[in-house]
């Protein structure tokens, strides 16, 4: 019999995946599926729920009778952030759209709640804005009758993408969640730990509807296939996944790049309260006192190739760096697909692409694309410089790492050498390192591997380089 194996299931924005992973800490076994939102509609993005739970549970079956659910250990449930799902507790039926972090149709539902951005900050660490998932309920609920009638027939459930799988995977019996997804409804207070009355009241969410709050490590029942009984142990948000797989340590920082890309400092024990940065909670165990972040958002990354993609500018599985290398006149591109997040939230802004000529070919789209990318994350550290966070090192994860390009490019802005992870897996293998520790597993052994990339630009380029990008971005955000 093979194993033992700890079992990570992990619904991105762009797909589903569940992997095995040895007690070495290597990937066994892996089986994914693409699935993307709809997105039918400028601000529009949203998946059906059933197709959403269906596509994931086809990768876990498929993955379980390859490897055989007796030698699972334990499985852990990770997805991403602010997508929310509203179903209905008696049919399992959702009774809305899965609306994604993406969707910023609720943008009249968080400009009119009650408390201010203010206060809605010094609570959550959050921002009033449709990015996170308290309006998306709140829009839900006046939009589609049904979910109306289901919560005022006290049936309805709204819970983030992983504590929906886990409420189906255990047939019911555990509705709950973590606070690093907690976190994100925009209804949890970052100071008590629990659901805070007075937001669940400014934006009509019944706090009965929400889940039980559970440490990220905890007991969340188990699933039975085929006869065996499986442990679920970890509950988590993917960022915060993955930040356990890199072991990030006070005063450190680490960019992952997805679909969006994220850029995270770790202040420790204490929260950190900056304006346009999010205050966020890093992975709970019980017993440990809570350990807290400064995030920046940066709302497309990898969106924005597979954008070029549907345009036909980047033909779909080429080499990106292949394609940067004949660039000779890369275009000024800012990627502001959904608006700026951090350290801006001005969702007024859309794409701009400046700097067009005769000469301009495809590959300067690509290239100037990935420049723009770098560029919103050396705009957030910057403001964190400035607001004496000193950025000592910067680690970097995520699909698009595997373009040397826009790592150089990054290096460059930053002007300081990055640490690349080598492990393209990082999510999973953080949220299955978090459930092999409940197992008792020595995780010690687990880390990734780095490479370093240094500047290959002298700083007096990049200056220049930050300067025309300062007046781009000026220049968008003066125009009403």
């Amino acid at each position: 019999m093979n194993g033992p194996f700890i079992l990570a299931l992990d619904q991105g924005t762009s797909g589903c995946r569940a992997v095995a992973v040895d007690p070495s800490g290597h990937v066994y076994a892996l089986q994914n599926k693409e699935l993307s939102p709809r997105r039918s509609a400028e601000g529009f993005s949203e998946y059906e729920a059933e197709e959403l739970w269906q596509t994931q549970q086809e990768v876990l079956h498929a993955l379980l009778d390859q490897i055989g659910p007796q030698s699972v250990a334990a499985l852990a449930v990770c997805s991403q952030r602010s997508t929310i799902v509203l179903w209905d507790k008696t049919t399992g039926k959702a009774v809305a759209p899965v609306l994604t972090w993406e969707d910023g149709r609720s943008q009249a539902q968080a400009a009119r709640a009650a408390l201010s951005q203010a206060e809605v900050h010094a609570q959550t660490g959050l921002f009033k804005t449709p990015y996170f998932s308290a309006p998306k309920i709140a829009w839900c609920l006046e939009n589609f009758p049904q979910a109306k009638q289901t919560a005022q027939a006290g049936n309805l459930l709204v819970a983030p993408v992983a504590s929906y799988f886990i409420w189906k995977l255990t047939q019911g019996a555990v509705f709950a969640t973590d606070p690093t997804l907690a976190q994100r409804t925009l209804l949890w207070n970052l100071h008590t730990g629990n659901w805070s009355e007075p937001l669940c009241r400014s934006f009509g969410v019944s706090a009965s509807c929400l889940p039980v709050i559970l440490p990220t490590l905890a007991d969340y029942g188990t699933l039975l296939y085929n006869g065996v009984h499986i442990p679920i142990k970890v509950c988590v948000a993917d960022q915060q996944a993955a930040l356990s797989y890199h072991q990030l340590a006070p005063a450190e920082t680490t960019v992952n790049y997805g679909t969006g890309a994220f850029v995270l400092h770790h202040t420790g024990d204490t929260p950190a309260v900056l304006p346009g940065m999010l205050s966020s909670v890093a992975v709970k165990q019980e017993k440990f006192p809570p350990q807290f972040l400064l995030e920046g958002p940066i709302f497309a990354a990898g969106s924005v190739l597979q954008w070029l993609q549907a345009q036909g500018i980047l033909p779909s599985g080429v080499d990106i760096d292949e394609v940067c290398r004949y660039s000779q006149h890369p275009v000024h591109f800012l990627p502001a697909f959904g608006g700026l997040g951090a350290p801006y939230w001005d969702y007024r802004v859309s794409p701009v692409i400046e700097g067009l000529s005769s000469r301009t070919r495809s590959s300067d789209f690509v290239a100037g694309a990935l420049q723009g990318i770098a560029h919103l994350v050396v705009d957030i550290t910057d403001y964190l410089q400035q607001n004496k966070y000193p950025i000592k090192k910067v680690q970097v994860s995520g699909g698009l790492t595997g373009s040397t390009y826009l790592l150089q490019m990054q290096a460059s802005l930053l002007q300081m050498p990055i640490e690349v992870c080598s492990q393209t897996q990082s999510t999973v293998l953080g949220a299955a390192l978090l459930a092999a520790q409940t197992c008792g597993w020595k995780v010690e052994s687990w880390k990734p591997e780095y490479k370093r990339i240094l500047p290959c630009f002298s700083q007096s380029e990049t200056q220049q380089w930050r300067q025309t990008w300062q007046k781009l971005v000026a220049r968008v955000r003066s125009v009403k």
